[in-house]
């Protein structure tokens, strides 16, 4: 598939990769008090180790080069409809369809209503500018393009490209980490997802707003998860059974 847009002066193509994120927007069931046991819990561990014997990366903290010692989500509760995001990277886009189906057969459906979103890489990872620091917030981006994209000339597709660089070079001069591109209008009807790590929900505020100025939206349409990192298994043994 030829990439929409195609590649900028900030974003670049991610040469030979095969990789593919298995994105999920999970809901604890309220049942799952009674249906979902310490062995559940047990079971998707299982599974989530063999992944990274196999070469998956378990965070969006792996994805970016940093070392994580055990999976990781964002904690989307306090603001949204569901209670965790999560991005994991399969090394194919087989692996991550049938990376979801390992984790339900393990018990995940008895913890989790889950929309499960699959997206090959298409652009490179991208870090901020600065010192190492902490960044434990995420921000996970789903946008498809709109009927104004299409009506649009070649050259103002441009401009828009070119004008949405301003913004996202003002992302990595805030230190902002960037996830590159994952393509998921193949199976979904978002077309595109993006995931950052930033210091705080302050500086990705004033980063949306940059963005807005830019106009960065006018050609699409877009869904926005805000997330503080926290390690998945808080999600499966916070009240489970034994």
């Amino acid at each position: 598939m030829s990439l929409i847009p195609g590649t900028t002066s900030v974003l670049a193509r991610a040469a030979g990769e095969k990789a593919c994120a298995l994105v999920f927007l999970a809901r604890v069931l309220p049942e799952s008090r009674t249906i979902f046991h310490r062995a559940h819990a047990d079971r998707i561990a299982a599974v989530l180790a063999q992944f990274r014997s196999e070469g998956w990366l378990v965070s969006l903290r792996q994805m970016l080069g940093g070392a994580a010692d055990a999976p990781e989500v964002f904690d989307t509760s306090f603001a949204h409809g569901v209670d965790l995001v999560g991005v994991f990277e399969a090394p194919g886009i087989e692996a991550a369809l049938e990376g979801s189906v390992r984790l339900e057969r393990a018990g995940w459906t008895r913890r989790f209503t889950t929309e499960w979103i699959v997206g090959p890489r298409e652009l490179a990872n991208v870090e901020g500018i600065g010192g190492p620091i902490d960044r434990p917030w995420g921000f996970v981006a789903f946008w498809e393009w709109n009927d104004a994209r299409t009506a649009a000339t070649p050259d103002e597709r441009r401009r828009n490209d070119a004008d949405c660089d301003v913004a996202f070079q003002a992302d990595l001069d805030a230190n902002i980490n960037m996830s590159g591109r994952h393509r998921s209008d193949w199976m979904h009807a978002w077309q595109h997802l993006s995931v950052w790590e930033a210091a705080s929900p302050e500086l990705i505020d004033r980063a949306m707003y940059l963005h807005e100025r830019v106009r960065d939206f006018r050609f699409t349409t877009s869904r926005h998860y805000l997330g503080r990192r926290r390690p998945l298994v808080d999600f499966l043994t916070s009240e489970a059974p034994r």
